[in-house]
């Protein structure tokens, strides 16, 4: 588990603001330090040299989070065969 950065501003949007220490992709998953996930980027802003990033919660309490550090966990999370859904 990689420290990534700080949350630092909740938008009126609902959207989480996280200043980045390190470089991130769209769609990658933030997580407390429990490894709790706790949203999903969506887009990179700002600078290049201090980017921010802009991620929708996935936790309805987003707001106790708001001021503290948050990180990103290498592991690829485990998908399913959606061919093997409609099978009969």
């Amino acid at each position: 588990m990689q420290e990534i950065g700080e949350i630092i501003h909740l938008a009126s949007s609902g959207r989480v603001i996280i200043r980045l220490r390190r470089p991130l992709e769209e769609g990658d998953y933030i997580c407390d330090d429990s490894g709790r996930r706790i949203g999903r980027v969506t887009e990179l802003i700002g600078p290049v040299a201090a980017p921010f990033a802009s991620a929708i919660s996935l936790t309805n309490n987003i707001k106790k989070y708001v001021g503290s550090n948050v990180y990103f966990l290498e592991e690829p999370v485990m998908k399913r065969n959606k061919s093997r859904r409609y099978r009969r």
